[in-house]
């Protein structure tokens, strides 16, 4: 599923893993992973199932958050 939706994964020493935020989709979503590619992986199902429900339920999804200028590299 291509979503513009934001992902954010940082290392818990507290819970000794990789702890997802999807801010889009309120507080308290989150999921996690042992390692990096694990936790990205869980977030990407994540993102799938609340989209899929929000589209069966006739809910509007909510808005990506997006950067208002493109990041170049040098």
């Amino acid at each position: 599923m291509n979503s513009h939706y934001t992902i954010i994964i940082q290392w818990s020493d507290e819970d000794d893993c990789f702890v997802v935020s999807l801010p889009e989709w309120g507080d308290y979503c989150h999921t996690h992973g042992d390692t990096y590619e694990e936790a990205l992986k869980n977030a990407q199902e994540v993102l799938e199932m609340l989209i899929e429900s929000a589209l069966e339920d006739g809910e509007i999804l909510p808005e990506p958050q997006t950067l208002g200028k493109s990041l170049k590299v040098a």
